[in-house]
């Protein structure tokens, strides 16, 4: 029973998540697509805004992907995490709590679920259980913990800095 709720569970949270990332990269199901939502990262000052746009999308689509299919636990549910992350700290938290105020209850639920999934595996109904992938724990867990911490720190500090003057140099002529 615990491989069919393992299956389940990442089956719906990996469509979600993949569909969700697919809306913004490619305008998909009445997304925005990269320009909209590298538009949307700017004007909330992150910078640079289509590198965070590419990267945030990106990591929706191929990290749902990877829980769908259940493959290199626990790449994708980290990849899923921080961009829930961000959104959570950029978007939802102003919003408070519920989701029908645009609050953080629905990323925050989404976050929950990927990252359980890091820590119990994938099960026997996933391409990891049918080829015997099994990444090196807790080495590989630690080390995306890091990478995730660090890449939602870069969004929220780095936007935030003051931005340097250029100085110009006075033309000869």
């Amino acid at each position: 029973m615990l491989a069919i709720g393992l299956f389940i569970l990442r089956a719906v949270v990996g469509v979600t998540v993949s569909a969700h990332g697919a809306q913004k990269l490619f305008g998909w199901f009445e997304g925005p697509g990269l320009r909209g939502f590298g538009g949307m990262l700017g004007s909330m000052r992150v910078r640079p805004a289509r590198l965070w746009a590419l990267a945030a999308a990106g990591g929706e689509f191929a990290g749902g992907i990877l829980l769908v299919l259940g493959l290199l636990n626990p790449i994708g549910g980290f990849m899923v995490a921080a961009s829930m992350a961000v959104a959570i700290l950029l978007v939802h938290r102003p919003n408070g709590f519920w989701n029908s105020n645009r609050g953080l209850e629905f990323p925050l639920q989404i976050l929950a679920a990927a990252l359980a999934l890091t820590l119990t595996g994938f099960g026997p109904f996933s391409v990891d259980g049918a080829l015997g992938i099994a990444l090196p724990e807790p080495v590989t867990w630690i080390v995306l913990l890091v990478l995730t911490l660090a890449s939602v720190l870069a969004v929220m500090v780095v936007p935030r800095l003051p931005e340097r003057e250029t100085v110009r140099k006075p033309s000869l002529g």
